[in-house]
């Protein structure tokens, strides 16, 4: 079914009521983007804070109406409602429906990471092999496929722990695709932990579909209880890696191993200096533009 799509490039602080104007008008959805994106102005927004909506200057708001509204009446409307708007600032124009669900499954094929561990989408089965470890997932709304560089380090690093019988706390857990893959590789029990209300609900989805929703518990930061981890695994970025590392070093035994990704290359020299006052053993693995940071906490 095809839809009929606004867009309009408006200021930050006109978002509020315009966003509020066309939801009244019947809008669908409304997304938003970076009116300078694929310029040398574009400006990238990884990681919120808690309860944080952070926005470009200019943004691209897109709104879907269903195909058969009055295009001519919602232009009248948006003029009374929204009289800074420009009509030179109004575009319209039909966008064909997509399976979304379908796009998605035709793009991700199974990907291995390390030596037994692989992750596969819902659309594929695996072969019956007892030597191999399956995630099998959907990442819904949150990130985290295995596709992106910073997640591909995390699982293969993963996959090359001792896990039998560990509590592992994965920080920004997204999809929930680290902690469920410690669970199928062995460990007992695993904490996520994310900023994201959405990642928290993808997480609980994705381990109810792997089996091991009983043994993950997901939490906002701040939320979880205390309880020190024996492994440690965080893929978010470098600013918040920086400011969490005496977090980290209260949430893990002595002794415990862990990663962090997240970073680019360039980015990593400050952090090796940084966790260098709790942590040991520190190494650095590089694939294409990004770095993962290994090593034990101090005993």
């Amino acid at each position: 079914m095809p839809w009929l799509e606004l867009s309009l490039t408006i200021r930050a602080a006109e978002q509020p009521r315009v966003e509020a104007a066309l939801e009244d008008l019947g809008a669908l959805s409304i997304t938003l983007q970076d009116a300078d994106a694929e310029t040398p102005d574009e400006e990238a927004i990884f990681e919120p804070g808690v309860g944080e909506i952070p926005l470009w200057n200019q943004i691209v708001l897109n709104a879907l109406f269903d195909a058969d509204a009055d295009k001519r009446g919602l232009t009248e409307a948006i003029a009374d409602d929204l009289p800074f708007i420009e009509p030179a600032q109004i575009d319209w124009r039909v966008v064909d429906d997509q399976d979304w669900e379908r796009a998605w499954m035709d793009q991700f094929k199974p990907m291995p990471f390390g030596r037994r561990l692989w992750v596969y989408p819902w659309n594929i089965e695996p072969p019956v092999d007892g030597d191999i470890v399956v995630v099998r997932l959907d990442p819904g709304l949150a990130f985290g496929t295995g596709t992106h560089p910073t997640t591909a380090m995390c699982l293969e690093w993963l996959d090359g722990q001792q896990l039998a019988g560990k509590h592992v706390l994965d920080y920004g857990c997204g999809s929930g695709i680290l902690a469920i893959a410690a669970l199928k590789l062995g460990a007992s029990r695993a904490v996520g932990i994310d900023n994201d209300p959405q990642a928290l609900l993808a997480s609980r989805d994705n381990a109810e579909r792997n089996g091991v929703h009983d043994d993950l518990d997901v939490y906002l930061p701040g939320e979880a209880p205390a309880a020190l981890a024996d492994v440690l695994v965080a893929n978010i970025l470098a600013g918040p890696l920086g400011e969490l590392a005496p977090t980290f070093a209260a949430a893990v035994k002595p002794g415990a191993p862990f990663a962090l990704s997240g970073i680019l290359h360039g980015q990593h020299e400050e952090l090796l200096v940084r966790y260098a006052g709790w942590f040991e053993g520190l190494e650095v693995r590089t694939l294409e533009d990004w770095v993962r940071i290994s090593g034990f906490r101090k005993a």
